[in-house]
């Protein structure tokens, strides 16, 4: 096991976890079932959405046997669809429930909980990394280690896809997806997400931005990333 995997996991052993990270899965384990029924065929109704997803997985078939994982992968709606296009795919999420959900609805696939501030990984384990919305829990203090630890475990020359809402400052959720819940969503900045990835050696390669679609308020942002290859 490599140092920066041992140092990686370290930061959320037992009570050092941060207070903001168990509440979220909290959060998670609460609205759970209701997530998945409510969220289950959002991508059938979201054309640029599938687009992009297809991009990346026609990126990432340039690698050999190459495994992808889906980060925040919630009820592993993203992991299945990853593998529909031919990517071998697992799923990492914070919350039990979710794992739990995703591995009755997707018997087939691989699905773990961790948390993507910590993975429980190889160093250069992966061709490919997705984070579909799933840095809007994540302030913007605490995006570059979230990046370094994706890049970490990114093989060189492997590819990132972020989605996330843009805008500015957090908002407080107290009720969501049929439940009371406290949970704080960030929306984040399209060019400062793209300095902090190029910081932390992830290439930014392509970016979108569409408007809100349905029931959405925000807009939604998609930024295609690939590792630096180390000579």
């Amino acid at each position: 096991e490599t140092a920066a995997r041992v140092t990686a996991r370290a930061r959320l052993t037992g009570v050092t976890e941060p207070s903001a990270i168990a509440a979220v899965r909290t959060a998670y384990d609460t609205v759970a079932e209701d997530y998945a029924q409510l969220l289950a065929d959002e991508l059938a109704t979201k054309v640029f959405d599938r687009a992009v997803l297809a991009a990346f997985a026609e990126l990432v078939r340039r690698h050999p046997d190459a495994v992808v994982a889906d980060l925040g992968c919630g009820p592993g709606r993203i992991t299945a669809h990853l593998r529909q296009l031919g990517l071998p795919a697992i799923g990492v999420d914070l919350s039990p429930e979710m794992i739990a959900v995703a591995r009755r609805t997707y018997p087939g696939l691989q699905f773990d909980v961790g948390s993507m501030y910590a993975l429980d990984a190889n160093d250069q384990q992966f061709h490919g990394v997705v984070a579909w919305y799933s840095i809007i829990h994540t302030d913007v203090a605490g995006l570059p280690a979230l990046f370094t630890e994706v890049g970490r475990v990114l093989d060189d020359d492997g590819d990132l896809l972020l989605a996330f809402q843009v805008g500015d400052g957090p908002e407080l959720l107290h009720d969501a997806y049929g439940h009371q819940i406290d949970l704080v969503v960030h929306r984040h900045d399209l060019d400062r997400v793209t300095q902090l990835l190029n910081r932390a050696g992830l290439t930014v390669t392509a970016r979108m931005v569409r408007e809100p679609e349905l029931s959405e308020r925000h807009r939604q942002a998609f930024v295609f990333a690939r590792k630096s290859r180390h000579e």
